[in-house]
């Protein structure tokens, strides 16, 4: 027998027989503050919830619904919604049905059954995704939506948590969520094994236990087993019950008594004190891990059904018939009346109209755009005060690393939402001291000195942007973020697609990476590839070649997060943040004086040139144009016309833009720094053949390999010279 029915008729059976569990030992409603109304409600949702499992589950097996990882036997996490205000934003699991029942009716006038069923049916209707995924999450619920939460939202969950009394501190206004709101995040105690949830807890534990505020729950909601594998008993306990940092409250999720009481404790310490609490809630698995996993090929039939006795509907019938408020006849035809509303629902919900075009898919993978609610002009005598001790050399020519420093100050002034976080961006002012002096101006609240964890630095940056702040988050190098990817590539960059645009994560990241350092080398310093950002739908990638540009390029990232709502990825070239000379020593060429904000802009995909020569067009960026400037000054002199174009913006490609910047040059030279496989120079290539091709074009890239220690660090990358003798063999 399926195994949703098997545990449906064995429900019914016990309400018919009176076969109610014994709640010896569970508190009595009254003595822990739940009074009979909301425990009827509590109950009915769960009811709702376990009837909305087993319809998932016949739409999946006509072919009308998708993806169903249900909730039965988590249907305790209805008390944890009770026993919350829907102004307290919830990162939740995907057992969390009852959750998001219960939070909307707190909210009247909301259809939460039938929102849920547009999204089981992958409706373009449905409220939050638009029919791109079954996701829990509503925006009037305070629930953005979670996709595949194996604890990839637990770093953003403490994020938010942290922003809250920081935007009161900071008398930020405007954010989305008030002074005393809580953050919650719900997930199963297979996934507090992940490596993102370990670093998550230890974040919030740093945090708390040096004395800053954090307003968090992690409710773990502990069934024994992920997947296929057991969880050891007492595991979850033994690893939480005495976490430096995190208050340890333990519940069973089966009893809404005992549920609502751990809640309740839960939420009023977090609330009361500000300190993350660690809420580890007993749960069941029921019907197995989704729709088609078949529990009886690696669990033994006397421990499932020893799961199917300890079912949290049973448990709740017992509290409703002890109280008196129910009979058990009533609970079954209540039960039953909810199952053939619902149905009814379905047959519409499934009607409804699909997603049927491309266009239509791609319509929330850029966010809208929106009028940003700050914005500030500064006082010149204000900006005259934070630049005093730098005004003697803002008007001579500077390296890129000191003139990223004074635009991020700029930023900053006109833009209180605007915060930095980021290893040893603090009073040391990062690794190449872009970051300098910014602690001293604006304070540890907007200057974040963070533990040496990326996911938890762009986890605090994505929960920040979900409470109004635009985060400016610091990459030591960019190995590194290979650490962290999956905060980017399935939270940030997926959010406004999956919530149809009602959820967005603007941010700038900066990150220092790519080749040609020296004196300070090897992969982990020196990483040439930028695949991982330029395969990631609707992320802004940007790479500036000289401190000039990265001014106007830093500003122009900042306005696509402000206004247009954006995921921006900014990679400096560490090689040139010092540079100075370009052809000789001393002749200063590839430094300038300080642009001042509003002078001077380079817009999202706008191109910068050098020459105009006909002969050759050599297409490329970073590290690439600023040895192609070397080159093209040496092919010259050998009567060779070049004109070198700097992409500036790497994602998404202007076709057009480049197809205007090549003009009547002849042939195309491609130089790219990053590898042979996976480079910029694939895309460059193919973009010719499309919309050029009647000139001939050839690309010179990067060996296949890692880059190496001291001398040799540069050996795998292109030089001056191979550029030249690649633009004398293509011009040959």
């Amino acid at each position: 027998m399926d195994a949703a029915q098997a545990v449906h008729e064995k429900f019914l059976a016990r309400l018919a027989a009176g076969r109610l569990p014994d709640r010896a030992g569970l508190p009595d409603p009254a003595s822990v503050g739940l009074d009979a109304a909301t425990l009827a409600d509590i109950y009915e949702t769960q009811l709702t919830s376990r009837q909305m499992d087993r319809l998932s589950r016949t739409l999946q097996a006509r072919g009308e619904g998708f993806y169903t990882i249900g909730s039965s036997g988590h249907e305790g996490n209805a008390a944890l919604a009770a026993a919350l205000r829907p102004t307290d934003m919830a990162f939740l699991h995907y057992r969390s049905n009852a959750f998001q029942l219960q939070r909307a009716r707190q909210l009247p006038g909301t259809t939460p059954t039938w929102d849920m069923l547009l999204s089981f049916a992958a409706s373009a209707e449905d409220p939050i995704s638009g029919g791109r995924h079954k996701v829990i999450g509503s925006k009037p619920l305070f629930i953005p939506p979670q996709t595949s939460t194996i604890a990839s939202h637990l770093p953003k969950a403490v994020g938010a948590a942290f922003s809250i009394p920081l935007a009161k501190r900071l008398k930020l206004g405007g954010t989305a969520m008030p002074d005393d709101a809580i953050v919650v995040a719900t997930f199963g105690d297979a996934s507090a094994n992940h490596s993102t949830a370990q670093g998550a807890f230890n974040t919030a534990g740093w945090s708390a236990f040096q004395g800053s505020p954090l307003p968090l729950v992690f409710a773990c909601e502990d069934n024994g087993i992920g997947i296929s594998t057991r969880t050891p008993a007492g595991w979850i306990a033994a690893q939480f019950q005495h976490r430096a940092g995190l208050h340890y409250v333990r519940s069973s999720g089966l009893d809404i008594a005992d549920a609502w009481r751990g809640a309740r404790a839960a939420a009023d310490y977090a609330r009361e004190r500000k300190k993350p609490v660690f809420l580890h809630m007993e749960t069941v698995r029921l019907y197995g891990h989704a729709g088609s996993d078949v529990q009886l090929t690696y669990l033994p039939k006397a421990v499932i059904e020893a799961d199917e006795e300890r079912d949290p509907l049973a448990y709740g019938a017992a509290l409703m018939v002890e109280g008196g408020l129910m009979k058990p006849a009533e609970i079954a035809e209540l039960y039953q009346d909810i199952g053939s509303t619902l149905a009814r629902q379905a047959e519409d919900a499934i009607r409804r109209p699909k997603l049927t075009t491309r266009a239509a898919v791609r319509a929330s993978l850029i966010p809208p755009k929106v009028a940003p609610a700050r914005v500030n002009t500064p006082a010149a005598e204000t900006r005259t005060a934070m630049f005093a001790s730098d005004a003697a050399q803002m008007d001579k020519p500077q390296h890129m690393a000191r003139l990223i420093s004074w635009a991020l100050a700029d930023l900053m002034l006109a833009y209180p939402e605007i915060a930095v976080m980021g290893e040893d961006v603090g009073p040391k002012g990062g690794v190449y001291n872009c970051t300098a002096k910014l602690h001293a101006r604006f304070g540890s609240g907007r200057v974040i000195n963070t533990l040496l964890d990326e996911q938890a630095i762009l986890g605090l940056a994505i929960g920040m942007a979900h409470n109004g702040f635009v985060p400016m988050p610091e990459i030591q190098f960019l190995a590194y973020v290979h650490n962290a990817e999956d905060q980017i590539r399935g939270e940030a960059a997926t959010l406004s697609f999956f919530s149809d645009g009602q959820y967005t994560n603007p941010m700038v990241i900066r990150i220092a990476g790519l080749g040609y350092q020296k004196g300070f080398g090897g992969h982990f310093h020196n990483d040439n590839s930028l695949a991982i950002f330029r395969d990631i739908p609707g992320v802004i990638l940007a790479v500036p070649s000289n401190g000039r540009d990265a001014v106007a390029m830093l500003r122009e990232c900042v306005r696509l997060a402000r206004e247009e709502q954006r995921v921006v990825v900014f990679v400096e070239p560490i090689a040139l943040y010092m540079t100075r000379d370009l052809h000789a020593e001393g002749d200063g060429l590839w430094t300038s004086a300080y642009v001042a904000p509003g002078t001077e802009d380079i817009r999202l995909g706008q191109l910068g040139v050098h020459g105009d020569g006909t002969d050759l067009a050599i297409i490329t960026y970073g590290n690439g144009y600023y040895l192609s400037r070397q080159a093209e000054a040496l092919l010259a002199a050998e009567g060779v016309r070049a004109r070198v174009i700097d992409l500036r913006w790497l994602a998404p490609l202007d076709p057009a833009a480049i197809v205007a910047a090549v003009g009547d040059a002849a042939r195309i030279l491609i130089v790219d720094e990053c590898r042979v496989t996976g480079s910029q120079s694939e895309a460059l290539m193919a973009l010719c053949m499309e919309h050029m091709p009647d000139k001939r074009a050839a690309r010179l890239a990067a060996d296949d390999c890692f880059i190496p220690l001291g001398r040799a660090a540069t050996i795998p990358l292109p030089s001056r010279d191979d550029i030249v003798a690649a633009a004398k063999a293509l011009l040959a």
